[in-house]
């Protein structure tokens, strides 16, 4: 009795012990932000995606459970720009912390409109908001998902420091080998279905002429359409880039009447890295396939 009466002077003393245990509830806009967030966090996190990978992430629909989630978290961390149109909707908390994760990477096409066979405006008005497709923006990315954690627990400060240099130093290692491995067809011409692949294509030198859609998820016209089988054909373009939800048999009628090997890359997944190892190998075998 009296060792028990000691113990529980002893718990009440303590700074904080119960919440010492607790992990740091995160919710993310994507699959790629929750990735890169366990990847700093490590156990000190628990972290929950309000969209799948393969969801439009433009038009999410928070389910209650999850806007209940969102509302009691430590902190969010979003795509930003106007990646996410519906989050803006949703009334966040004041208290609740926000981290944009697009304030300190390099962001393309923030003044001219988005390359298309005509160039016209894009939905988005502040810039391509797929720029975490450029792993070597994962480093601003995790850096600020460090400083954020910091200072929601700042005993964990160094541990916080430890994970992401541990996974900054396997993500250099791995970009090394994805350039490699695409080296050989650098300058590569090709088509996207849909503008989601201008930072990866800079990154490892493939060169897009056009992007099939003229707005996200909206098919060309029979004239637009007929604009970009001609251009492909004149620039020689290899490859049709589509991505999981794009239309299959939009996809196989470009592919076909614009002479083009058809690939679907990921632009999310739950796993950053392998999303990266999986895209390279099917773009790298793909681009080495015979022309149809």
């Amino acid at each position: 009795m009296l060792r028990c009466f000691i113990l529980a002077l002893a718990l009440a003393a303590a700074p904080g012990p119960v919440y010492a245990q607790q992990k740091i509830r995160v919710v993310t806009t994507s699959a790629d932000l929750k990735s890169l967030a366990e990847a700093v966090g490590g156990a000190r996190v628990s972290v929950e995606s309000l969209a799948a990978p393969e969801q439009d992430p433009h038009t999410v629909e928070v389910k209650p459970a999850q806007l209940a989630r969102l509302r009691g978290a430590a902190l969010v961390i979003r795509v930003g720009l106007d990646h996410e149109p519906w989050l803006a909707k949703l009334r966040l908390p004041e208290n609740i912390p926000v981290l944009d994760a697009s304030r300190n990477v390099r962001l393309t096409q923030t003044e001219t409109p988005r390359l298309r066979v005509e160039r016209r405006a894009h939905v988005h008005a502040f810039g391509n908001t797929h720029y975490w497709l450029d792993p070597e923006n994962a480093l601003p990315i995790t850096a600020a998902m460090r400083d954020a954690l910091a200072k929601l627990s700042p005993k964990d400060t160094q541990s916080f420091e430890s994970n992401r240099r541990a996974f900054v130093e396997m993500l250099e290692k791995k970009t090394g080998q994805w350039k490699a491995a695409l080296a050989p067809l650098r300058g590569s011409r090709v088509v996207v279905m849909h503008d989601s692949w201008s930072y990866f294509a800079e990154r490892f030198g493939l060169r897009i002429v056009a992007a099939a859609e003229p707005t996200p998820g909206v098919p060309p016209s029979p004239a637009e359409l007929a604009k970009l089988l001609q251009r492909m054909r004149e620039t020689g373009v290899k490859v049709l880039i589509a991505d999981p939800n794009s239309n299959p048999a939009l996809v196989r009628e470009i592919a076909a009447k614009g002479r083009a090997q058809a690939v679907t890359l990921s632009p999310s997944g739950t796993d950053y890295i392998r999303m990266f190892d999986e895209n390279v190998a099917a773009l790298t075998a793909a681009l080495k396939r015979p022309q149809p």
